[in-house]
């Protein structure tokens, strides 16, 4: 039905979990991916975790952690450890690459998770969606977010998010947006900032630039 211009757009929900698919939270043998090519990373470098210490100010226990798979560092952290073992994101997102380029159905995504500091709440599960591509700068994931309204993050580089489903809380700094399915936002990492699902559980396409 015709509603005239001023209408608010349509916005089809079914559009969207047609697109995202259903992002389940991750296995606990998924979940140890991460820290298991870290370490592999970290050795293929010659660096102890003293070392790795010493660059990144991250202390030895939780490097160790995060390595067994006991706790699984916020996407700052891991950009971080990639520069830290001159290695890139995707490497340890994902694994190492070795294509030019990549077309990735939507029952191919690559999926990995990541929990709260703490070890016991999952905050987010996203799958890559060009896992196989080497020596890339950007990092394009699908994302599915929880609510936590408390952990905030700061890096190098710059993120684009794009609201697929739900109601995505994106604090910047001390000022608080709530966006809205088919809503987008682009900022400097460097910028203390937090993305999460408002209520309940939101997905959004997020793309991460690494310098």
């Amino acid at each position: 039905m015709y509603e005239g211009k001023n209408a608010p757009p349509y916005v089809s929900v079914d559009y969207f979990e047609d697109l995202t698919g259903d992002i389940e939270w991750t296995s606990e043998q998924e979940l140890q991916e991460v820290g298991s090519r870290m370490r592999q990373l970290r050795e293929s470098k010659g660096l102890s975790l003293q070392d790795l210490n010493r660059v990144t100010g991250i202390d030895t226990d939780t490097l160790s952690r995060i390595e067994s798979g006991d706790l699984q560092p916020q996407l700052g952290t891991v950009i971080k450890l990639s520069k830290a073992v001159e290695g890139d994101l995707g490497s340890l997102i994902s694994g190492h690459g070795d294509r030019p380029y990549t077309i990735t159905r939507k029952a191919e995504r690559k999926q990995v998770a990541r929990s709260a500091t703490s070890g016991q709440q999952l905050l987010y599960a996203y799958k890559s969606l060009a896992p196989e591509v080497r020596g890339k700068h950007m990092e394009p994931l699908m994302v599915r977010l929880s609510s936590n309204p408390e952990e905030t993050s700061v890096h190098e580089g710059e993120e684009f998010i794009f609201v697929l489903e739900g109601t995505v809380l994106l604090r910047l700094g001390e000022e608080n947006y709530e966006l809205e399915p088919g809503d987008s936002a682009y900022y400097q990492s460097t910028q203390p900032h937090l993305v999460a699902a408002a209520q309940g559980s939101a997905t959004i396409l997020a793309v991460i630039y690494e310098e």
